[in-house]
């Protein structure tokens, strides 16, 4: 019962994640990104696992191809999860295990990739890619966001939301942003509120931690 992304923002050399669904935490469980690198999206009787392993993957040399196919290959309940990879060239990947519920679908674009399960229309990935790449002149968390408010207009999925997140990484071993809501109503329209706000001080934050004598509060 998820719906999420990956994506790669060509200018800036960052990746990010957005994912939604009807359980609590996603944030937690769902996206997983190393600066540089590349990401993970593994859901549908959701294995965490599966993230860590993916970048270990990334690390070692592997393509994103070459990545989703050693996790289904090394899982043994592979048939249950559903997971996506996008690699540091913007290359991406997605498998699903026999048992994924419909409705389930995926889409690819450049740089991206969208996969959802137990959706309300299988049109919902195509419709969060088209969203993505509509933009590339915008900051990747507008494109991430855009793309979120996209699946949930070509109809999400079948039961009401409850969380949502939204995780980029940059240049630093830390995320430039990490953002999650849990058990809202509308964890969407949040997510995007707090990143409106967000936004604007993100370069900031950075700034605080990496060099924090040439930091001045405004």
């Amino acid at each position: 019962m998820t719906f999420s992304l990956l994506g790669r923002c060509a200018r800036s050399g960052q990746f990010g994640a957005v994912a939604t669904t009807s359980g609590l935490a996603i944030g937690a469980r769902v996206p997983f990104l190393a600066p540089g690198l590349g990401g993970v999206l593994t859901q549908h009787r959701t294995d965490p696992r599966l993230g860590p392993r993916g970048l270990d993957l990334l690390r070692s040399g592997c393509d994103a191809g070459q990545t989703a196919a050693a996790l289904e290959a090394s899982t043994p309940d592979f048939g249950w999860r559903q997971i996506a990879v996008i690699d540091a060239a913007g290359r991406t990947a997605h498998r699903d295990g026999a048992r994924v519920k419909p409705a389930r679908g995926a889409a690819h674009g450049p740089d991206c990739v969208a996969i959802g399960n137990i959706l309300a229309d299988e049109g919902v990935p195509a419709a969060m890619v088209a969203a993505f790449l509509a933009s590339p002149e915008s900051p990747l968390g507008d494109r991430l966001v855009a793309a979120l408010r996209a699946g949930e207009a070509a109809g999400g999925e079948g039961r009401p939301l409850l969380s949502a997140a939204l995780l980029i990484v940059g240049r630093e071993s830390f995320p430039y942003a990490d953002l999650r809501v849990d058990r809202d109503a509308d964890p969407i329209g949040v997510l995007a509120s707090l990143w409106h706000d967000y936004a604007p001080q993100a370069d900031d934050y950075v700034l605080r931690a990496v060099d924090p004598m040439t930091f001045s509060p405004t």
